[in-house]
């Protein structure tokens, strides 16, 4: 029997959220998963924002919706996701419905390029920002690559640090999960103050 991946609990948390026609965010596009994961939740009446900073990642992403029939929904930016509230339209601030982190670096790419906590902060505090109330914000860290480690624990601080009146979180992990094991933060904002 194979264990469970944090991926697919972010999946099925935002899958029990998100509607045919709603907006959404993937605020990391790597290969495309959650993008097309998102697209296929919000419909051809919904819209989905997908930002990375490599372009071959947005070529992938793009390359996954046009297979499955879904490319008019997506809306790729080739920009890091501490620009998540600017590409995101002033229209849907307070009215997008769920956002997505899979935060690292873009399996089969350039190691080097990897998300950093200062960037990540800024965009995850970007994401609750945008969410309406009952709106899902998941966060996926992996502490097991160089500097992921750090990411994964300031993320933990500032999510344990959010407002429990304003937002309900909970962390989930893999089952045999080590201490450098990928983990996930699901985050709901349950008031819109």
């Amino acid at each position: 029997m194979s264990a469970v991946r944090v991926t697919d609990i972010a999946h099925s948390f935002v899958s029990k959220r998100l509607r045919m026609g709603e907006v959404a965010v993937d605020a990391t596009a790597g290969n495309g998963y959650d993008t097309l994961a998102l697209a296929r939740m919000v419909g051809q009446t919904g819209e989905v924002f997908a930002l990375d900073i490599q372009s071959c990642a947005l070529v992938a992403t793009g390359r996954r919706l046009k297979e499955h029939g879904l490319d008019q929904v997506g809306n790729l930016h080739q920009c890091g996701h501490e620009n998540l509230a600017d590409v995101v339209p002033d229209i849907h601030h307070g009215k997008v419905s769920a956002v997505m982190f899979n935060l690292g670096y873009l399996p089969g790419g350039d190691k080097s390029l990897m998300t950093h906590e200062q960037t990540t902060l800024s965009a995850i505090q970007q994401a609750l920002d945008i969410l309406k109330k009952g709106g899902v914000c998941t966060v996926v860290c992996y502490p097991g690559h160089e500097g992921g480690a750090r990411e994964a624990a300031m993320v933990s601080q500032f999510v344990e640090g959010l407002d429990p009146d304003l937002y309900r979180f909970q962390r989930h992990e893999s089952e045999h999960c080590k201490n450098d094991s990928p983990f996930l933060w699901a985050v709901e904002k349950i008031c819109s103050g």
